[in-house]
């Protein structure tokens, strides 16, 4: 019994025991929060006593800041108004500048009148006419230049197509001349086409009026007419006889009369084949037909219906280059000669002729005056008519287009260029474009520009009068006058 009061004391002890050291525990942790609470009170109120400092600076500088801002103002407005008062100073002294400057020129005005004898009106006109006349000098020389740029560049435009016409388009040289040589199968020939004792050449010769030479040369025959018609006849037929192989004067007969019928079917295929390779369509019958009696006419020894196509492709080369209207080019080109073939027949210059031949056919105005502008007989419309001028003078002007003696030549040159440097005043004569030109440069202190076109109508009718010559050639007086001056 006793150990059991004695375990209970003991267990009541401990359990005291225990609760004393959680409860020291307690208060040690209740220590511990708080003297950290009171820390952390005393960071807090440390923190708030400093944001209370910035505070208190930034107040303390936003008021030296508000200071300041009025000083600043209350300077600003004090500059503002020594500003206005300087502004006012200087205005009247501007003014009294201004009136000190009205009177100075004033009194300049009446001393330039009582010294020049003229009112400052009349001097302010004489000044205005100075002033124009400057200003006019100086457009004439800004025209000048830009006159002799566009000139420059024109001319080089002009080189680079023509060039690249002729590179593109160039066509064999001509070489027409009154003979045509009829080449043979075999040189036996020969013998059939002389015949028994001459009479087959002799009855080939009488019906054609073509003289047929057999020589040496080998394998062929020549046929020689100052007619190009007969020659033709005459070669066409002696083909058909070279084909038959029968050669008699019967059979003579019978291939001239063949011949002579295929003629007009002749003169259509050639006016087609010429339009064909022009790449011209759509042709009247009748200019066709007219085209086609060109394949037998010369000019200056070159083939006028070559010429005209030539000078198709040429013009619609150019055409292109320049935007302008190929076609009507290429047309108006390839008919600008078609009056050669009528204007024995119907009178008047070939341009006329053959302008009034297209326009009966039904070709637009467009190529009608492209035809007739061709040589400057009536003024051109269109681009495409001076394309087509330049077109006949390039054809017409290559090397090797157009057959002279060089001797006669030289020799035509040298007495048309001596014949106009006779003339009073003439400086320089240069014949140009093969003798169908020639320029005339004269000294300007013996030529005045007024006198320029009686001399060149005096040197028209002096070369007229003295030299024999084909075609025509335009006088062209040129007077230059130079001067310069340096700065140094």
């Amino acid at each position: 019994m006793l150990w059991g009061e004695v375990g209970t004391v003991l267990a009541l002890l401990l359990a005291s025991l225990i609760a004393l050291v959680l409860v020291m525990l307690a208060r040690r942790e209740a220590d511990a929060a708080r003297r950290q609470a009171e820390h952390d009170v005393e960071q807090i109120r440390e923190e708030t006593r400093q944001a209370a400092a910035e505070v208190e600076r930034r107040e303390a500088r936003t008021t030296e800041r508000e200071a300041e801002t009025r000083a600043e103002r209350h300077e600003a407005k004090t500059m503002r108004s020594e500003a206005a008062d300087l502004l006012a100073v200087a205005t009247e002294q501007e003014k009294a500048a201004r009136a000190t400057a009205e009177a100075a020129r004033a009194e300049a005005a009446e001393l330039l009148a009582s010294l020049s004898g003229l009112t400052a009106e009349q001097a302010r006109q004489r000044q205005l006419e100075l002033a124009a006349q400057r200003a006019s000098h100086e457009v004439a020389a800004i025209e000048r230049r830009a006159e002799a740029k566009a000139r420059r560049s024109a001319d080089d435009a002009a080189r680079r197509i023509l060039a690249t016409a002729a590179q593109r388009l160039a066509g064999p040289t001509s070489a027409q001349t009154t003979v045509t040589v009829v080449p043979l199968p075999a040189e036996e020939m020969k013998g059939r086409i002389i015949g028994k004792e001459g009479r087959n050449i002799r009855t080939f010769e009488a019906l054609t009026g073509v003289n047929v030479i057999v020589d040496e040369t080998p394998d062929s025959v020549t046929l020689s007419c100052f007619d190009p018609e007969r020659r033709e006849v005459a070669a066409v037929a002696l083909g058909t006889l070279i084909a038959d192989g029968r050669i008699h004067p019967q059979r003579i007969e019978i291939a001239y009369a063949e011949a002579v019928a295929g003629a007009a079917e002749r003169t259509r295929a050639a006016g087609h084949d010429a339009a064909e390779r022009a790449g011209v369509a759509g042709l009247h019958p009748e200019l066709v037909e007219t085209l086609g009696r060109l394949r037998l006419r010369t000019s200056y020894g070159q083939n006028v219906l070559e010429h005209l196509v030539e000078c198709a492709q040429t013009a619609a080369v150019m055409a292109a280059e320049l935007g302008a209207d190929v076609e009507l080019a290429r047309r108006a080109a390839f008919l600008h000669d078609v009056g050669k073939a009528l204007n024995a027949e119907l009178g008047g210059t070939h341009a006329q002729v053959g302008a009034e031949l297209a326009q009966r056919c039904g070709e637009q105005p467009d190529v009608v005056n492209a035809i007739a502008a061709h040589h400057d007989e009536v003024p051109k419309t269109t681009v495409e008519a001076v394309l087509v001028q330049a077109a006949d003078a390039l054809s017409a002007a290559r090397p090797g287009a157009r057959r002279e003696e060089l001797d006669q030549y030289l020799e035509r040159m040298d007495n048309l260029e001596a014949l106009v440097a006779a003339h009073p005043g003439v400086r320089r004569a240069l014949a140009m474009s093969a003798g169908r030109e020639v320029r005339v440069v004269v000294e300007p202190s013996a030529v005045r520009d007024e006198e320029l076109p009686g001399l060149a109508r005096t040197i028209a009718q002096h070369i007229e009068k003295d030299l024999s010559f084909p075609g025509e050639i335009e006088v062209t007086v040129v007077r230059e006058l130079r001067a310069s001056a340096t700065a140094g």
